[in-house]
């Protein structure tokens, strides 16, 4: 498994997984193309050997306290080994590099797996954004992680990865 930078090269399969992963509310080709080539932005792409295995993303202002994990996505065939654990570590290991104090993402309503996760991590559930996914009409739920606690209690090995 190797976790690096995401490119303008990586759009295609990007998209793919896009695709594949959120059928119903996939973002469009032009916005991930901003995102990628966002000053704000910090995208990783994983690969298992040759092949294209997932992608995450996160968002921050410059000196903010706070930011966002905009998405994460892994293929079918690499799900249930780490790999979307993997991300998310270097995705919040990224605000921390920052000086991010606080990271915020929405998780569907109807993703367990997902949630879980984001717990295991840190993350708690701070509010809800009722009929937030359409056309699924699905629930957001809006989760906060505490950086500096993360950092300190869970991860201390990973500041500055990626």
């Amino acid at each position: 498994m190797t976790i690096r930078p995401a490119t303008p090269a990586d759009l295609a399969d990007i998209m793919a997984l896009e695709r594949a992963s959120f059928p119903s509310d996939a973002w469009s080709e032009t916005m991930m193309r901003e995102e990628l080539a966002s000053p704000f932005g910090h995208y990783l792409v994983l690969e298992q050997g040759p092949a294209f295995a997932g992608y995450a993303g996160f968002r921050s202002l410059p000196k903010a306290a706070d930011g966002d994990v905009q998405t994460i996505a892994v293929a079918p065939d690499a799900r249930g080994r780490g790999q979307g654990r993997a991300l998310l570590r270097a995705l919040v290991a990224e605000a921390d590099r920052r000086g991010v104090r606080e990271v915020f993402l929405e998780v569907r309503a109807d993703n367990p797996v997902a949630q879980a996760l984001y717990v295991s991590e840190g993350f708690a559930e701070i509010a809800r954004r009722p009929h937030y996914y359409q056309p699924d009409d699905v629930d957001a739920i809006i989760m906060k992680l505490d950086v500096p606690a993360w950092r300190a209690g869970r991860h201390p090995d990973t500041a500055g990865a990626c």
